[in-house]
């Protein structure tokens, strides 16, 4: 009998996990990584976006949380890292993204002009031209935050939630001792007039989040709520869709597979690919390898190969098919540990699966 129990339950264990692997999203696995040209200069926070077909990395601090202000450029035809001028505002936790062959920067922190290392929010915008390798002022941004995304629809561009100061707070910074509100604003960038325009809010406010445009939606995935610091807030799963043409939000989108924040992000032929991120509780502190490819056609996710080295505060973008994933900390924030590492990947994404 007792043997006939122990089969029975394998038996049930056996069609559970088949039950689940059925529901599980679906999987690309021809999809194959490719090792680049190491990063040259590892930090911790970097960020990334593509532009004339070259990778760009900015950003990046050195402990505790003074700002470098990298700005590297990659070439995938040589396989070759290039320095370039440093940003002109050295800051951290900046939306960058890429519109007509030039990249912009919004918000972020900065260090405090005085006292303990803390996070200053900024509403300072800049136009990067990456063929002139210099730095425009641009009208800067109708409220305060750092960790804010950003991405262009048309001939406009949003930036969307971040961090900033409660109302009526009368700190000039956010540390892990002191008030932070996640907040939900989106303000839409007209590069055009130079000009701002706020409108409808997202329905949860959120920092260290990933976007990715597709079809003239906007698509805001994960983050986290509460605070900028993990080791203060929890990690979100949710997925909200906005229209910048009516100005509304839609219901919830599917759930990202893996709760996380911190993540490294791009767009490759009408998918969202999210790589990379950490999640803290009371109990773990921990980096993903997780990949992760959304499609707002059909709703649904899609899990592809594992990076091949888990890290959060990566730089991402996409050139063509390939989505590289440059730098990065491989452990949680928090442990005191400086770990940036130089690995860069590429993702390679066969036609079968654009």
């Amino acid at each position: 009998m007792a043997f006939k129990k122990v089969l029975l339950l394998g038996l049930q264990f056996a069609v559970a996990m088949l039950s689940f692997n059925a529901a599980a999203p679906s999987a690309f696995a021809q999809a194959k990584w490719e090792k680049l040209a190491p990063f040259p200069e590892p930090a911790e926070e970097i960020l990334g976006a593509a532009a004339g077909g070259k990778m760009y990395v900015f950003a990046g601090f050195i402990p505790v949380w003074k700002p470098k202000g990298l700005v590297y450029e990659y070439d995938p035809a040589t396989d070759h890292w290039t320095k370039k001028k440093p940003m002109a505002l050295p800051s951290h936790h900046v939306a960058f993204t890429e519109y007509h062959g030039k990249i912009y920067a919004f918000g972020g922190f900065v260090y405090p002009p005085s006292g303990p290392p803390a996070w200053v929010p900024i509403n300072n915008a800049w136009e990067y031209d990456p063929a002139a390798d210099s730095w425009k002022a641009l009208a800067p941004m109708p409220s305060k935050r750092g960790s804010p995304v950003a991405t262009a629809v048309g001939d406009k561009i949003y930036v969307i939630g971040g961090v900033s100061l409660p109302p009526g707070s009368t700190e000039i910074a956010v540390s892990q001792t002191t008030p932070q509100v996640s907040v939900g604003n989106v303000e839409e960038y007209d590069p055009e007039s130079n000009t701002w325009r706020e409108r409808t809010p997202m329905p949860t406010p959120r920092n260290h989040a990933a976007i990715g445009a597709v079809n003239g939606k906007i698509y805001v995935i994960g983050g986290r709520v509460g605070a900028a610091f993990i080791g203060l807030a929890s990690d979100t799963s949710v997925v909200e869709e906005y229209d910048p043409a009516t100005d509304k939000w839609s219901a919830t989108r599917a759930r990202m597979p893996s709760t996380r924040s911190a993540l490294g992000y791009a767009v490759i032929n009408g998918r969202i690919y999210v790589a990379g991120g950490e999640f803290q509780d009371p109990h773990m502190m921990a980096t993903f390898r997780s990949v992760e490819a959304y499609d707002p056609a059909s709703n649904t996710w899609s899990i592809m190969p594992p990076m091949p080295v888990s890290r959060h505060g990566l730089a991402a973008g996409a050139i063509g098919n390939r989505l590289i994933l440059v730098g990065g900390d491989v452990q949680s924030s928090g442990t005191g540990v400086d770990v940036s590492t130089s690995e860069v990947d590429a993702l390679v994404i066969p036609a079968s699966d654009h």
